[in-house]
């Protein structure tokens, strides 16, 4: 059962974030936090729940946000199925029975079932269609045209003025078919059936849709024999479903979520979040969450403060809704078949999202301060690289640059090198590298060299032989240069793309290139029952070499026991985990650049500073200094050295933890030095709200004196002046500086009060 505000967006909601202020001086002089009421992220709230005298305990319901409220109708407690309205104010926690209707908004209602469900009878499916206005109170039931089969437990959104139905259950027979109706005129208003294509989910009922990045989003369900916890996505605008691929999931990382049935799905942002629902034989409550942008899911680690803010319990066919940048959670079936009516709060996370990998992919797509070009296979094809990411990523290749650098060095020892002609480089510049690889090809080098950059491939046509193919001679590649996370996504990719038209092709080409994995797999595809007899008949199979099809019936005739590993796969390291090895000493033999921090030189990577920073990307393009040394400030401000070790850690690897009096330094950075977004920015806002304590308050001053953060400053003032008696042991607090021990002298004089002044005054 669904209803929805006809005047509220189903378009995903962007998060709040400090924007940049690129009128301001460069200067931080006018930094401003907005420091203020901070909401924990990540923390699940319990609030009050719904008292029986205003409405009873229930499941099966739906919800509504609209402004600061949450609407619940229907449901069913237990016995009998309900048709209450129910409003609950997020902002003063507090429930009613909604009866008098003040707010000019439109609610639909579809469809579902009605009778009594304790005794499961008069059990009927309706393809009904309620209008509800909030400015009267008053329901009207839209007299439509259209075939739309009567059905129940389907799913439902508003998106464009336009209700789409998908799926559900007829009483007989679950459905996937897919439906819509205009909500601008309701006297033209008819139901008007999709005609779907691509990867269409397979008939199911009690599942959640959401609708994020103008595409809409089904996950799960109960689909009988075929329940799986495949994702599909469905364009509006082309009627086309895709299922989202897996097979860039590394074993080890967070898998999808079990399947399920009863659970819901909410959107914010680019995200979207799954919760609760029937898994088999459990209630899990674990909340997952979907990157619409990385296609990447995670579990969500909660933040646990005080033991007394439990999370909810497991549950299915609750309903959740979101508002502002929360979830709210209300009802549902427990264990042991009881109905509830406690309601759930939590908040999501509104950080702009990580660009790392984006931003290295960009350094590889532009191909930009590139120093080092291979030489591949016998036709000495010719594709160009950075030193600086190749030798972070891949040993191998390091090693095969080490020698190609010394033999640089000994043919120019003694005479002068010009550039070379692909190199693009100005004259006295040096020479691009030329490192040679006989055993690798253009196109599957490439491929490698994009995974070197993004931790991932771009996967080809699915299924494809062609493409299949390639991605084999990428798996060749990876093992020959021990790159194990490439040839887990190879492998993954390889078996995902198997098929009855492929296998063969897959499998001959396997055997040749010595694939052992690889060939086993289609070995065992081939012999399947289902698989076997169309395989043999193809004409693939007749042109087959002879030992591969001596192998492939010797396979089905006995096959081999299946042998078990317990060993731990190896996984390989990630982009991060590289990158951060490279900065704490991995590539000092690769330094290219000389950054100097209030005349201390650190060396640095001149290929990782322009693919992360538009600022050094500009200086080393058009003003590269010729003693190959940069002053580093934020504007007229130097940071400590430990706040620059936190900003190259940003540059790197991404990594946003640091001290919060770092985060007054670097605050201003995102703008100065043109990072893709301000993630920095937030975090270093955040880390400030929540980690302001009596035993650093003293750092945190000097770094907002010296970075004129003056909100920042009046606050840790306020936090001595309050905690004066714990500040005073510190022995930070005898190398203050004069103005600023001035300061809080100052500060404690405005605090006390006449009263207090004549009471010491009496005592001296």
């Amino acid at each position: 059962m669904s209803w929805f505000p006809g005047a509220m967006s189903c378009k995903s909601k962007v998060a709040p974030s400090v924007d940049f202020d690129h009128s301001c001086s460069d200067s931080v002089e006018y930094l401003t936090l907005n420091f203020g009421p901070f909401e924990t992220v990540h923390r699940w709230r319990r609030l009050p729940p719904c008292d029986e005298f205003v409405g009873a305990r229930r499941s099966k319901h739906t919800v509504v946000a609209y402004r600061d409220a949450i609407y619940v109708f229907g449901g069913d407690n237990g016995k009998n199925m309900l048709n209450d309205l129910l409003r609950f104010d997020v902002k003063d926690c507090s429930w009613c029975r909604w009866n008098v209707m003040i707010l000019c908004l439109f609610l639909f209602f579809h469809s579902g079932y009605t009778g009594d469900i304790y005794s499961n009878s008069n059990l009927k499916n309706k393809n009904d269609l309620f209008e509800y206005k909030f400015a009267t109170g008053q329901w009207t039931e839209w007299k439509v045209e259209g075939r739309l089969v009567a059905r129940s437990a389907h799913g439902a959104t508003v998106y464009n003025d336009k209700l789409w139905i998908f799926a559900g259950y007829d009483g007989n027979a679950r459905l996937n078919d897919m439906w819509t109706i205009g909500l601008q005129d309701r006297e033209q208003a008819c139901w008007e059936e999709i005609e779907q294509s691509g990867e269409i989910p397979p008939s199911c009922c009690n599942f959640p849709v959401a609708v994020c990045r103008d595409k809409m989003f089904v996950f799960s369900g109960q689909s009988g024999a075929k329940i799986t916890n495949n994702l599909f996505q469905f364009e509006f605008n082309g009627h086309i479903w895709t299922r989202i691929p897996t097979e860039h999931l590394l074993r080890g990382s967070p898998p999808p979520p079990q399947r399920r049935y009863g659970h819901t799905m909410v959107a914010f942002d680019r995200h979207l979040y799954v919760f609760g629902g029937a898994a088999d034989n459990t209630l899990p409550n674990e909340l997952h969450c979907y990157d619409v942008d990385s296609q990447t899911w995670e579990v969500i680690q909660i933040y646990v403060k005080n033991v007394k803010r439990p999370m909810p319990s497991g549950r299915l066919f609750h309903a959740a809704a979101v508002i502002h940048d929360a979830m709210y959670i209300f009802g549902g079936t427990v264990d042991n078949n009881v109905r509830s009516g406690e309601m759930y709060r939590f908040q999501f996370s509104c950080y702009p999202k990580c660009t790392l990998h984006e931003d290295y992919g960009k350094l590889w797509e532009n191909r930009q301060f590139c120093d080092v070009e291979f030489i591949l296979g016998e036709r000495e094809e010719r594709v160009l690289g950075h030193i600086a990411i190749v030798t972070a990523r891949c040993q191998w290749l390091r090693k095969k640059i080490l020698q190609a650098r010394d033999r640089q060095k000994q043919e120019s020892s003694g005479a002068k090198q010009k550039d070379s002609p692909s190199s693009g480089r100005s004259a006295g510049g040096p020479p691009m590298l030329e490192v040679s690889i006989r055993e690798a090809e253009a196109q599957p080098f490439e491929v490698l060299m994009q995974f070197l950059y993004t931790d991932k491939i771009q996967y080809p046509r699915r299924g494809h032989v062609q493409d299949v193919l390639l991605i084999m001679d990428v798996y060749k590649l990876a093992l020959s240069f021990k790159l194990s996370r490439l040839e887990q996504l190879c492998v993954q990719y390889i078996e995902a793309s198997v098929d009855l038209q492929n296998v063969l092709s897959v499998c001959e080409n396997a055997n040749k290139l010595q694939l052992d994995q690889l060939k086993e797999h289609c070995l065992n595809f081939v012999v399947k029952e289902t698989h076997f007899n169309q395989v043999i008949m193809t004409k693939e199979f007749e042109h087959l070499s002879t030992p591969l099809i001596v192998e492939i019936v010797r396979r089905k005739q006995q096959p081999p026991p299946r042998v078990y590993s317990d060993q731990p796969v190896d996984i390989g390291t990630s982009l991060v985990q590289d990158m951060k090895a490279y900065l704490e000493g991995a590539g000092r033999e690769f330094c290219d650049i000389i950054l100097l921090l209030d005349g201390h030189p650190r060396p640095a990577h001149k290929a990782i500073l322009a693919a992360r920073s538009s600022y050094f990307e500009a200086m080393f393009r058009s003003f590269m200094p010729e003693d190959g040394q940069v002053n580093i400030s934020i504007g007229e401000m130097v940071p400590s050295k430990q706040a620059f070790e936190s900003m190259l850690r940003y540059i790197y690897y991404g990594d946003v933890n640091m001290p919060p009096e770092d985060s007054l330094y670097l605050f201003a950075a995102p703008y100065y030095y043109g990072f893709s977004n301000n993630r920095l920015q937030a975090y270093c806002k955040q880390n400030l709200e929540m980690n302001v304590t009596v035993e650093n308050v003293l750092q945190i001053l000097e770094a907002a004196d010296k970075t004129q953060a003056l909100d920042m400053k009046k606050h840790c003032l306020h936090i001595i002046v309050h905690q004066f008696i714990k500040v005073s042991k510190l022995p930070n607090l005898r190398s203050l500086s004069q103005p600023l021990l001035l300061d809080i002298i100052e500060s404690l004089a405005s605090h006390i009060s006449d009263k207090q002044c004549a009471e010491m005054s009496s005592d001296i």
